[in-house]
C-alpha cells in the first residue's frame, strides 16, 4: 500500500518508535504508525475493534492465547476492543521505517452493518453474522487491498464529504472481512462443523471430491436447497461463488502435486478434476500468474 502525498506533507515526526499520525471521522479513526529504530516489547491498545494492516517492514506480534508471529506487508489483523498488543520491531531503521495502519471502527457502525447482513445476506441454517471476538490474522485479497488503499486516500484528503465516502467504504470492508473469516473457518474446520452446518458439509464434500465432477446443481441437491438459494447463500457467506471456490481448492491441490517432478501435467489436471488441460492452464495461470508447466519446471530447477 502507498501513503498519500497529503500524509507526508502534514505528518510530524516526533517519536522514533510508533510515531502516530491520526485522522478521526464520525465512525472511524485511521492511525498511521511509523517506527524508525529497532525496539522490543512496545505495548499498544485501542478501546474499539481495530483492523491493523502492515504497509512496510516487519513486526513480531505477541498476543494473548496465540503464538508469536511475523506481521508482514500485505497482511492484516482484526483485534477486539481493549486487546493489548506487544510488538517487536526487529528491522526498523531511520532510512527504512516500519509502517502500519490501524483502523479503529465504532461498534455502532459494525452493529449496523451486521444488522444489514443478517437481513439481506442471511447465512445458512439460520445462523447470524457477528463480529469475531478473537485475533484474526489473514492475507489481504485484492478487494480488501484496494479498499484499504482507497481509505488511506479518503482519510488524508481534504474533502467536505469524506465522512460519507468513508462510511460507504467501511461497510464494504466489514462485509469482505467477515466473508474472509467465514471462508477460513469453513476451510480449516469443515470436517468438525459438517455434521450440523450445511455449508460446512458442502465445503468438506468439495474438498474430498475434487477429482470428481462438481456442479452448483449437484451441490445444491446435497445441501437440500434450490440452486438459486444455494448459490446466493454460498456467495454471501464465503464472498466467492461455488465455482470459484472449487477452482481455488483444485489449484491448491495442483500446486501440491506439481511438487512431484515425476507427475505429468495430464495426470495432475485429471487428479484435480479439470476436464481439459486448456481450462486447467487458464485457471492456474489466472491465480498463480504462471503456467503450471513453467511452475513445475521452476520447482525442479530449485531442487
Amino acid at each position: 500500500m502507498d501513503l498519500s502525498s497529503d500524509f507526508y506533507e502534514n505528518r510530524k515526526l516526533e517519536n522514533l518508535v510508533e510515531n502516530q499520525t491520526s485522522y478521526t471521522l464520525n465512525n472511524a479513526a485511521l492511525h498511521i504508525f511509523e517506527t524508525h529504530e529497532q525496539a522490543e516489547r512496545v505495548l499498544l491498545q485501542f478501546d474499539k475493534p481495530v483492523l491493523a494492516s502492515m504497509i512496510r517492514g516487519k513486526k513480531i506480534m505477541h498476543l494473548r492465547d496465540l503464538q508469536s508471529f511475523n506481521f508482514l506487508p500485505g497482511e492484516s489483523l482484526i483485534l477486539p476492543s481493549n486487546e493489548m498488543m506487544c510488538i517487536d520491531f526487529p528491522e526498523a531503521h531511520m532510512n527504512n521505517p516500519t509502517r502500519c495502519l490501524a483502523m479503529a471502527i465504532s461498534e455502532d457502525k459494525i452493529s449496523k452493518v451486521l444488522e444489514h447482513m443478517n437481513e439481506y445476506m442471511p447465512k445458512a441454517d439460520e445462523a447470524e453474522w457477528s463480529l469475531m471476538d478473537y485475533n484474526f490474522h489473514f492475507t489481504n485479497d485484492i478487494g480488501i487491498y484496494q479498499i484499504l488503499q482507497r481509505l488511506i486516500f479518503l482519510f488524508t484528503e481534504d474533502h467536505p464529504s469524506k465522512d460519507l465516502f468513508v462510511d460507504n467504504m467501511l461497510e464494504e470492508l466489514i462485509i469482505r472481512i467477515l466473508q474472509t473469516n467465514s471462508r477460513k473457518i469453513y476451510t480449516n474446520e469443515s470436517f468438525k462443523l459438517s455434521s450440523n452446518n450445511r455449508l460446512a458439509f458442502i465445503v468438506e464434500y468439495i474438498r474430498s471430491n475434487l477429482q470428481n465432477p462438481l456442479s452448483v446443481k449437484s451441490l445444491s441437491k446435497k445441501a437440500c436447497m434450490s440452486e438459486s438459494n444455494f448459490y446466493r447463500v454460498f456467495k454471501n457467506e464465503l464472498g466467492i461463488s461455488p465455482t470459484d471456490f472449487i477452482n481455488n481448492e483444485r489449484i491448491k491441490l495442483a500446486v501440491s502435486l506439481l511438487q512431484n517432478p515425476d507427475k505429468s501435467i495430464k495426470e495432475i489436471y485429471q487428479e484435480c478434476g479439470f476436464e481439459s488441460r486448456s481450462y486447467f492452464n487458464r485457471v492456474f495461470k489466472r491465480r498463480k500468474k504462471i503456467a503450471p508447466g513453467d511452475y513445475q519446471s521452476r520447482l525442479n530447477v530449485r531442487v
